[in-house]
């Protein structure tokens, strides 16, 4: 038995490691060539310490409270020399992964379909040689065949698949656009980048409010994935904003989460007036006093910048400041140094 380690790194890089059951995580790191931070090695330096996002774990008490105080363990910072995990983590590392010898992973994937939802939106999905460990909401960079370019998508399938799947925004003349409709085709092999990105689910402890817009739905389906697998018991809100109704993607795929967790409820939200959806406007004008609990929430939210500007100034507007607030905002010509989470 061994449990799975993320490392997050500060430069957006998530290296995963295994950690048998009694090993550190510093000794796991090394055994898999990831050079994390380290003087003394023994919880005397402090020089190790790093924060655990989530999981459980065990750090003794062999270690000097000048390396972590007391009030530092209550915040959830570690020492990975003294670190032993008891479940998966998630670690962020302050330093770039390259200060740790480690680096993106690299791998390729084989073209199963690439279909045009509606005019707007393409879902590519690609057959992998093994499952690739991520967190759901994060993102790779897939290289544009026959040249060095690439762009950065979400995934919006589950870790650990053999398929993964894309929701790709369909830019008119955009490169990877271009090259998804008028030349993929199965059997196409494509180099992806990472995983990355700080723009993941987090441990459910408090009620979660999803905002999506347009194809910024990607990273929500991949984390309702998640959460079907392993139910919260928190309410979930999916707030889904589109301009038209055409631009309505996954449906089917939604209505089937929302049956499996009974806590999910998820709306369509349309701009245009002529639309049928009982729900007009954008997705600000959809805030109840319930969903933002008092700022008792989690809130994740990806979309185009402006949309993602929006609900920043709307929670001013209201005084309201979310427990947690991750957001990831995305451009049509993103790649990894575009892209922006918090």
């Amino acid at each position: 038995m061994s449990f799975n380690i993320a490392l997050n790194f500060e430069d957006g890089v998530t290296r995963f490691i295994s950690c048998n059951v009694g090993e550190k995580v510093l000794d796991a790191a090394y055994r898999q060539k990831v050079n994390l931070p380290m003087d003394c090695s023994d919880g005397v330096c402090g020089t190790c310490k790093c924060h655990c996002a989530s999981g459980e774990y065990n750090l003794g008490d062999d270690f000097l409270e000048d390396a972590l105080s007391e009030d530092e363990a209550q915040q959830r910072l570690v020492l990975t020399c003294q670190m032993v995990p008891d479940s998966d983590c998630v670690i962020d590392v302050p330093v770039p992964a390259a200060a740790c010898k480690t680096g993106i992973g690299s791998f390729e994937g084989t073209v199963i379909r690439s279909e045009a939802l509606t005019p707007s939106a393409i879902e590519l999905v690609i057959a992998l040689d093994k499952g690739v460990d991520f967190l759901p909401g994060q993102y790779v960079n897939i290289q544009i065949p026959g040249g060095t370019q690439v762009r950065a998508y979400s995934f919006s399938s589950l870790p650990g698949d053999t398929q993964a799947s894309f929701l790709i925004r369909n830019v008119p003349g955009g490169m990877m656009s271009t090259w998804l409709g008028q030349h993929a085709k199965a059997g196409d092999v494509l180099t992806l980048t990472g995983p990355m990105g700080s723009f993941y689910l987090r441990p459910a402890l408090r009620p979660i409010l999803m905002l999506a817009g347009g194809t910024g739905l990607a990273p929500f389906l991949a984390m309702l994935r998640q959460l079907a697998k392993t139910p919260a018991e928190q309410p979930i809100t999916l707030l889904y904003g589109v301009t038209k109704d055409t631009d309505l993607v996954m449906v089917e795929a939604l209505n089937e989460l929302a049956a499996r967790l009974p806590n999910l409820t998820w709306l369509p939200v349309v701009t245009d007036e002529a639309s049928t959806c009982p729900q007009k406007g954008y997705v600000t004008d959809h805030f109840s006093e319930e969903l933002l609990n008092q700022g008792e929430v989690d809130v994740y939210l990806c979309g185009p910048p402006p949309m993602v500007d929006a609900v920043l100034r709307s929670f001013r507007e209201r005084q309201i400041t979310p427990a947690n607030f991750h957001y990831e905002k995305f451009t049509p010509s993103q790649n990894a140094t575009d892209n922006a989470a918090a």
